[in-house]
């Protein structure tokens, strides 16, 4: 068995150090008062079964909890009294650094939590570790100086989540649409370098990933562009082409065909699409930004966001070549195609490209392939986007986080150069277990955690307020976002529903269970947790009319948090079955990953909770290797544009540097209960040895997850 130390080590569990620390609490009181050498025993023998039973690596803090129950339980009041005189007084030595043992143990990569927090950083590398100590150093300011003490102690008790703690020191903003269309045809600013609108395809895709980078090195969550932005430069390209091929052919002393020059002209163009596309890919794959990762970016492949014909079919001809080049992957360092976790492909069904003999179906199959093979492409229904959202279709900031339709003084929709100032999650299973079962009380509980998560959402928003330009230039004033004057504040931007700031949700699959004994997707329970995610709507409408800031209800993507919930919840509320028996909880409104229910059901069922999540929600299916049936994949995805707004299907795609297999590398538990990754066919555990990718949360991770996300990932079953 293995603890967490406070500095996020982790070490084999020693229950003679509990031994020693209960018998020295003994020695300081009356005989009579003392434990005997059997209670203590029992105490030890107690800790060590809950530490068992709980199939997982607990904190020093956890274990040290269970056993001032356990010395209160043996009527040793006495003893208990010393035992928590001693934990506060070593409390407040901590408390004179907060820092220095959480930075040294993530320098020597001891840090076992931090190591396993994001699953698209190497932990290893110095620019990672940098962000880290960087973050340390946020979060230590931010808990005693920037925030609340109540805001601090609800995020430590896994009441609420205050996400990304560790940026908040600065005034940096979640996530966007990048407004690239103004940036390539206006020109922008890149590291105080003008950069003018570009005269070819290939320049126009070497500037958008240097847009990427330095967008990223500029926020924390992540940016979403659109290839609809870039397909005007192919005809840009096609203009040049054709007079170079002319002139070519005129120095040669030849007379040329317009049909020949045509062929000679699209053959060239082609070539110089395949070269952009590939620098976005390989740019974007092998780019470091300022936190250690790659740019967390999105693509979207919208054709009916062509403004004509023409640009339509040259956007199809750059999705087209999108999809090859992720089908082929990109080789790791032994030359091995695999699967990269950016850039995140989304790809729109319209009703030309989903049925059958339809005039881009053939783009739509190939899609399918590539889904089947590397996870992308995403699949988002501009039918059922339409419905919700104003007759728009638009692209997702990141993996799921939606914008709000806006107008401007004209009455135009826009949605590049928005943005979302940030997001707190609230822990719905913890106010359901907190209500023990009254209904009465949950709602009450329920409204007063509400209006803490707006106390805590206000935080993020007078923290980003009066901003100056200067902060990002690339975002404020070069055109990602807007054209602020330098010294202008951003102020203006975080009103009146421009942007959005998100109150997220975790658990509702558990807060149904823990209320009703039964499953969300029970037709006697569903009705309980349609009114709850209503009741959450009804509480950001409230705010936004009292502030006009753009509050929404966003499906929360937890990845490291859904361990932190589940731990916080045991440690408050013990193992209750069904709902606390996992060492995760269930992201947002879906189905619980181990319950059986084939595909189409299941996205049925979660369709009803997306229009209600319009700050962001996806859906997906746990599909088995499906290359060799690429109909099915057309089948589930025709029933997504007829019956869900954005989905996805997550398979395997996995491979072994050892022996070179190429299927899913599993999960197992090893002797200290600790869950592995271990090839089927040679054995190999080595995480650097190996090559993992698995969709957690919306987007592919592929550095390993923390011991919760990886229970969860095993408990998948199968919706095909």
């Amino acid at each position: 068995m293995k603890i967490v130390k406070r500095s996020g080590v982790e070490e084999e569990f020693i229950v003679e150090k509990i031994r020693m620390a209960v018998a020295k609490a003994n020695q300081t009181v009356e005989f009579k008062n003392a434990l005997t050498i059997q209670q203590i025993e029992n105490i030890c023998n107690h800790v060590a079964g809950v530490c068992q039973a709980l199939d997982r690596a607990l904190s020093v803090e956890e274990i040290q909890d269970i056993v001032e129950t356990r010395i209160m339980q043996e009527g040793a009041f006495e003893v208990a009294k010393k035992y928590i005189t001693y934990r506060y007084v070593r409390s407040l030595v901590r408390q004179a650094n907060t820092t220095d043992n959480q930075i040294l143990s993530l320098i020597e990569c001891n840090n076992e939590e931090v190591k396993q927090e994001n699953s698209n950083k190497n932990p290893t590398i110095n620019s990672v570790q940098r962000d880290y100590m960087a973050g340390e150093v946020s979060k230590d300011i931010t808990r005693r100086l920037l925030l609340p003490a109540e805001v601090i102690e609800a995020h430590e008790q896994g009441i609420i989540h205050f996400h990304d703690m560790d940026y908040f020191a600065q005034h940096m903003h979640n996530c966007d649409l990048v407004n690239l269309e103004d940036m390539l045809q206006n020109g922008t600013v890149i590291s105080g370098t003008l950069i003018e609108k570009p005269h070819s395809f290939s320049t126009a895709c070497n500037i958008a990933t240097q847009i990427i980078a330095q967008v990223a090195s500029n926020q924390y969550g992540g940016q979403s562009i659109t290839l609809t932005h870039l397909a005007p430069f192919v005809q840009v390209s096609r203009a040049r082409i054709r007079t170079e091929v002319l002139q070519e052919f005129s120095i040669a002393g030849a007379a040329i065909g317009e049909e020949q020059l045509q062929t000679i002209v699209e053959r060239r163009i082609r070539s110089e699409i395949a070269r952009g596309v590939q620098t976005i890919q390989y740019q974007v794959v092998t780019l470091m930004t300022t936190n250690g990762q790659a740019p967390f970016v999105t693509v979207f492949m919208y054709l009916n966001e062509a403004r004509n014909e023409q640009e339509k079919k040259d956007l199809a001809i750059i999705i087209e070549e999108v999809l090859n080049q992720r089908l082929a992957g990109v080789k790791n360092e032994d030359g091995i195609c695999i699967t990269p976790a950016f850039p995140k492909l989304v790809y729109v069904l319209e009703e030309d490209n989903v049925a059958e003999g339809g005039e881009y179906y053939e783009l739509t199959c190939l899609a399918a392939k590539c889904t089947a093979k590397r996870l992308v492409p995403d699949y988002i229904s501009e039918k059922k986007m339409k419905e919700l959202k104003e007759g728009n279709c638009f692209p997702v900031m990141g993996c799921r986080s939606a914008l709000t339709p806006w107008r401007d003084a004209n009455g135009n929709y826009k949605f590049y150069g928005r943005f979302n100032q940030g997001v707190v999650t609230l822990n719905l299973v913890d106010v359901a277990l907190s209500s023990d079962g009254d209904m009465a009380r949950f709602w009450k509980i329920f409204d007063e955690r509400l209006e803490f998560c707006y106390r805590a959402l206000m935080c993020r928003h007078e923290r980003l307020k009066g901003t100056t330009s200067d902060a990002a230039p690339i975002l404020w004033q070069d055109g990602a976002i807007a054209r602020l004057k330098k010294g202008e504040v951003i102020d203006p931007l975080l009103f009146n529903g421009y942007s959005t700031i998100s109150l997220g949700y975790a658990g509702l699959c558990e807060c149904v269970r823990c209320l009703t004994g039964k499953s969300h997707t029970d037709p006697e329970a569903t009705p309980l947790a349609i009114r709850i995610m209503e009741h959450m709507n009804a509480a950001c409408e409230r705010w936004k009319k009292a502030t006009t800031i753009g509050f929404g209800i966003y499906g929360t993507p937890l990845e490291s948090t859904t361990y932190k919930f589940a731990r916080c919840l045991q440690k408050r509320f013990g193992i209750v079955p069904g709902v606390t028996d996992k060492n995760y909880i269930t992201n947002s409104y879906h189905v619980h990953v181990s319950e059986e229910i084939d595909a189409f059901s299941k996205l049925a069922f979660e369709a009803k909770f997306q229009s209600l999540s319009s700050g962001g929600a996806i859906s997906y299916v746990e599909v088995p290797d499906m290359q060799n049936n690429i109909e099915a994949v057309l089948q589930v995805v025709r029933f997504i544009y007829d019956n869900i707004m954005y989905a996805e299907l997550n398979t395997k795609s996995d491979y072994c540097q050892v022996c070179s297999f190429d299927g899913e590398i599993r999960i197992e538990k090893e002797t200290s209960n600790k869950l592995i990754w271990r090839c089927p066919k040679c054995g190999n555990t080595d995480q650097n040895r190996m090559n993992v990718a698995r969709r957690t949360c919306g987007y592919i991770g592929t550095q390993y997850w923390n011991q919760g996300r990886t229970q969860e990932i095993r408990d998948r079953v199968m919706h095909l």
